[in-house]
């Protein structure tokens, strides 16, 4: 990733970090002093491709940007070829996002909103409103799905992930999303375009009760019950004020390297960086599936699926419009 020589410190091999940005891609890393592991993905033009397919306004873009790069941020984490679905569905005027990833590398995603309840000034929390956010890891048809469950009541999704993490995994973890637009020259003139970055470290201990962490808030234990409190360690500490510094500009930042960014966090202590994975923007759609899809309708819906002589389907996540005559979608004695 660097032209830079490597050089031997004490049987270790370090080189200086590159200062070539690299978009659409996750690098994970350690910080081995301090039992930290992390992932840090940087968003260009998958995103704006991503988010230019659907003609969201700015804030339900932003707000679909984010859960994309927390997905991201998570999904890249699985060992196998299988799928992590982020889903909201919520009371707020933004009652449905979803984001598809198929490991390793594709990402698709949809919001659904009410563009009557959008306001100026609106931050995710408000946009959202409360419902849950479901987290599901599916393996294959051969395999039980995994899902996690949290409840909404009007954060944000870096407050859900935390919420997550504490609830479901029981890892001390930290999470920064950052979504914004920039201004690129391109044909036909300058536009706007979005970009994203996050990042993502974890306490990771050989000895787990390091790692330990309160319980659970009791509800509505009776007044006077006495909470369970446990001191972070030290090291876990430090990790999250350092995190706690990215500020959001830093994240998406297109002339700043990841490498660079994480030095500038953790040089004092030493940064170990992996090979980045790179992520690609791409509906998993088809003719072939979605005539199947049709074909799984019951007779009747199928017949009142045609429209002036034929069926139309549009993929709600990359827009892709399917027409078939209604002999090819199973219609029974042609059009209706």
């Amino acid at each position: 990733m660097t032209n830079a020589p490597d050089i031997k410190i004490q049987d270790a091999p370090v080189r200086a970090p590159s200062h070539v940005p690299l978009d659409d891609a996750v690098m994970p890393f350690e910080v081995a002093p301090l039992d930290l592991r992390g992932r840090l993905t940087r968003l260009g033009p998958g995103l704006d491709d991503l988010l230019a397919k659907h003609d969201y306004p700015a804030a339900v873009a932003k707000l679909l940007g984010e859960a994309i790069v927390l997905t991201t941020l998570l999904g890249t984490s699985l060992k196998f070829n299988g799928r992590f679905i982020l889903q909201t569905q919520t009371d707020g005027p933004v009652s449905f996002l979803i984001v598809d990833f198929q490991a390793p590398d594709r990402l698709r995603a949809y919001a659904r909103f009410d563009a009557s309840r959008i306001k100026e000034g609106q931050d995710s929390g408000s946009l959202l409103g409360k419902g849950h956010l479901a987290m599901t890891i599916d393996q294959g048809a051969e395999m039980s799905r995994y899902q996690g469950l949290v409840a909404l009541h009007g954060g944000s999704l870096e407050d859900a992930a935390h919420e997550y993490f504490l609830r479901s995994e029981q890892i001390p973890t930290r999470v920064r999303l950052a979504v914004g637009e920039e201004w690129r020259g391109g044909e036909g003139g300058a536009r706007r375009r979005w970009r994203g970055g996050g990042m993502l470290l974890q306490f990771l201990p050989k000895a787990p009760e390091r790692a330990r962490q309160a319980d659970l808030d009791p509800g509505d234990a009776p007044e006077g019950t006495m909470t369970h409190t446990v001191a972070d360690d030290d090291a876990w500490v430090e990790g999250q004020s350092l995190i706690a510094t990215v500020e959001d500009v830093e994240l998406i930042d297109p002339n700043l390297s990841g490498e660079r960014l994480l030095y500038r966090l953790f040089h004092e202590r030493g940064v170990r960086v992996f090979s980045p994975l790179m992520l690609h923007a791409q509906c998993s759609c088809s003719r072939e599936a979605v005539s199947a899809m049709l074909k799984s309708f019951e007779a009747k819906d199928r017949a009142e699926m045609v429209k002036d002589g034929k069926v139309v389907v549009t993929c709600e996540f990359c827009s892709s419009v399917y027409q078939f005559t209604p002999q090819e979608a199973g219609v029974e004695g042609g059009a209706a």
